[in-house]
């Protein structure tokens, strides 16, 4: 695994850091800007970023996870309030399945726990739902859609990220039956993505503290000059850090590697990356003092969007079972 980034994937990253930085929440009143959202939906659209795993004409991804990954880790650290994951994941599934690809905009409806991808007949939730009238799930005969019941998409843990209910019954059948190798490397990408998201966050509340730390004074001093507040953040930077070259080496093994050996890097990389990823935001109010906590501080919307992205696919514990697995599917081979 070669972990230099190519000319083209520096290139790729550059406009996202670009585009996500000029349309951005700067505050957490910006969440309700309709204006900046529909300005960032319409960029991301025109970008073509959503459709990175469509089926070229010879059946293949247009881009590796590893693009996609980029663009995942951009947009957390940012806290774009635009649907990306779910898109992808739908278009990823689509592929996969030999289904073509969805006229309009289209998401993936998982378990109402989050930890893998909806059956049809069973309560599921729509992710990255906004502007998305159907969502992807897996019926007895192949992929079918449903519908996405819009509700209160404010009432959600994730305020950058809406997932709403979908309806119970399927609206309609999609042609393409994934197969179990399918759906193993499908959800490799879901970890994979979920991953990325989450390193971007670590960057997004890293960066946000740390400037916090720069300019709150105390006793005359920046909080940053004391040693206490420094290891909490060099702590935090670790931690993503690790956090980071796990997740790279998902994005890679999903097309690289055999779907199970994909699916064991990718587990392993969530289980770190889950772990790390509620410490440095909690690190992040921490350092925030008595402001961390309040609705004002972006702090919380960090850990907010971590939270979903750490239950998207299955946290901790249901990942390290997936790495147990498949390490002692190969003890008895």
């Amino acid at each position: 695994m070669d972990v230099r980034l190519s000319a083209e994937q520096r290139a790729l990253r550059d406009t996202a850091v670009d585009l996500v930085g000029s349309l951005r929440p700067q505050s957490v009143s910006d969440l309700v800007d309709t204006e900046r959202i529909a300005k960032l939906d319409a960029a991301v659209i025109a970008t073509g970023w959503r459709t990175l795993r469509e089926a070229d004409d010879a059946g293949a991804p247009y881009a590796s996870a590893v693009e996609v990954a980029i663009v995942a880790e951009e947009l957390g650290r940012g806290l774009a309030d635009t649907p990306f994951i779910g898109p992808v994941l739908a278009a990823d599934l689509r592929r996969l399945a030999g289904s073509p690809a969805a006229d309009g905009a289209e998401t993936v409806a998982v378990s109402t726990d989050l930890s893998a991808l909806a059956l049809a007949g069973h309560p599921a939730v729509a992710v990255d739902a906004a502007g998305a009238p159907e969502a992807l799930l897996l019926g007895a005969d192949g992929l079918v859609t449903v519908t996405v019941a819009l509700g209160d998409a404010s009432a959600t843990v994730d305020l950058t990220r809406p997932q709403v209910l979908v309806a119970h019954e399927p609206s309609a059948a999609v042609a393409g039956v994934p197969s179990a190798e399918s759906l193993a490397r499908w959800t490799a990408l879901g970890l994979a993505l979920t991953c990325a998201d989450l390193v971007g966050v670590m960057r997004g509340t890293i960066t946000l503290a740390t400037d916090y730390a720069k300019a709150r004074k105390q006793y005359g001093a920046a909080i940053g000059s004391y040693q206490a507040v420094q290891h909490l953040l060099a702590d935090a930077f670790v931690a993503m850090e690790g956090s980071r070259s796990a997740a790279l080496h998902a994005a890679w093994a999903v097309d690289a590697l055999p779907a199970e050996e994909a699916l064991a890097a990718a587990a392993g990389a969530k289980a770190y990356c889950a772990r790390a990823a509620r410490t440095v935001c909690e690190t992040s109010i921490q350092v925030h003092g008595g402001i961390g906590n309040t609705w004002e501080c972006l702090a919380h919307v960090y850990l907010r969007r971590a939270l979903v992205s750490i239950d998207l696919f299955g946290g901790i514990g249901a990942n390290l079972d997936r790495v147990v697995a498949h390490t002692l599917a190969g003890a008895t081979r």
